[in-house]
């Protein structure tokens, strides 16, 4: 039964049910009255000039919950030119704590625009043990360049992509040598490979050649002693290494760098000086 302010009539007697009707219907709406803990505004919306200015209300969980509407202005006139400013200036650049939004600060003393910005660290990555690379592709002149990486849980793979350099213009011709100069020929251990060392003056290119020992023969049994003509030495000398001085010298001119074909003369002659010293 609803609370109705006509009863008890009065001169009435007292009825229980009468007065319990009537104290649960105080109840009831004592009960349906809410309770504003707070308030908070839902928005603020730009309404066209001239409209009214609108607000409306709703109370939800014992909030109060306004949205508001504004009407824009008239259009003003054009002020005055703003001072000029020289520059702009980054007083400081502030590392937030992950996760936060980036933050920029600004303000003008007249002349400079003073700027501090936050930002936010990332995410702590991941640990990894090592970096390796797993290969390096040519790319075309002109492409730009790229990585591509992939993490296996400790290692990262690095893939990178390289592009070639334009094409140069040809070189002006390099100072030209008069010869070919072979300053030593050093022998060394049976076994090791034969080496060459060159070196150029700005005329001159000269040579060190290293040839190894050929094999030791066999002993052979012990001759007698005896006396060695001067005939016997020159003939004996004669067969000796001696027969090098036939080898010619290149007298060719070596390009900077050296062409194949320079670099195979010169190999070409290795050959013929070693297979003369050859014993």
């Amino acid at each position: 039964m609803p609370y109705d302010p006509n009863l008890p009539v009065n001169n009435a007697q007292v009825q229980a049910t009468v007065l319990r009707a009537q104290f649960n219907g105080l109840k009831d709406l004592i009960d349906a009255i809410q309770f504003i803990g707070s308030a908070t505004v839902d928005g603020v919306n730009t309404l066209p000039p001239g409209e009214p200015a609108t607000v409306t209300l709703s109370v939800n969980s014992g909030t109060l919950h306004f949205s508001f509407g504004i009407p824009m202005g008239p259009q003003g006139n054009d002020g005055p030119d703003g001072p000029p400013f020289s520059s702009a200036v980054v007083d400081s650049v502030n590392t937030l704590p992950p996760g936060e939004p980036a933050t920029v600060d600004s303000t003008f003393d007249g002349s400079t625009v003073h700027l501090t910005f936050g930002i936010p660290a990332g995410q702590d990555g991941l640990p990894f043990a090592t970096a390796v690379v797993d290969a390096v592709n040519t790319l075309s002149p002109g492409e730009p360049a790229t990585v591509e990486s992939t993490f296996d849980g400790s290692v990262v793979h690095l893939t990178f992509g390289i592009p070639q350099g334009a094409d140069g213009g040809d070189g002006g011709d390099g100072p030209p040598f008069a010869d070919a100069v072979v300053d030593a020929v050093n022998t060394l251990p049976f076994g090791e490979q034969a080496t060459v060392e060159s070196t150029f003056d700005g005329n001159t290119v000269h040579l060190t050649f290293g040839i190894p020992a050929g094999e030791p023969g066999p002993e052979g049994p012990e001759g007698p002693m005896g006396e060695v003509s001067l005939q016997q030495l020159d003939d004996a000398i004669a067969t000796t290494s001696a027969n090098s001085n036939g080898v010619a010298t290149l007298g060719m001119a070596v390009s900077d760098p050296p062409t194949q074909g320079e670099m195979q003369s010169l190999a070409d002659k290795l050959d013929e000086l070693i297979l003369a010293l050859r014993r």
